[in-house]
């Protein structure tokens, strides 16, 4: 089963890949990234990201369980992916669920130009699965 290191040089081979991090959203800090950063700093990108799937993933009605109750931040997130796109790009975090906590995310910069929104879905979603964190 592939590491950080490992998950993120494969999502850097799909196509229109400009960058790629895993983020915890509690601390907002960068577990790992290669490639091109958006704004260039990896730093800045993941405590950004990790607002709004911190957002997300705690609060309102996208987290909720059916009964209108938030999430604990202990389990895995509801939502499995957010897209956020901009005039040239894709932003595609992907949460990824882990036996201890599910506070981590994996964050794809991708070309629009270049790049296939599907075929990333998939991919990233099969490469959350295989993530061994540890």
């Amino acid at each position: 089963m592939p590491g950080i290191d490992e998950s993120l040089l494969e999502a850097m081979r799909l196509p229109g890949a400009r960058g790629a991090s895993l983020v915890d959203w509690i601390s907002g800090l960068a577990l790992g990234a290669v490639g091109e950063a958006p704004g260039g700093d990896w730093e800045a990108t993941a405590a950004e990201t990790a607002e709004l799937a911190r957002h997300v993933a705690e609060s309102g009605s996208l987290a909720a369980d059916g009964t209108g109750t938030a999430v604990d931040p202990g389990k895995a997130p509801p939502v499995e992916d957010l897209i956020a796109t901009t005039g040239d790009a894709y932003h595609l975090l992907r949460f990824v669920s882990t036996p201890f906590d599910s506070t981590v995310f994996l964050h794809l910069w991708l070309g629009r130009d270049d790049g296939n929104l599907a075929l990333a879905r998939i991919r990233l979603a099969g490469m959350a699965d295989r993530l061994v964190l540890g």
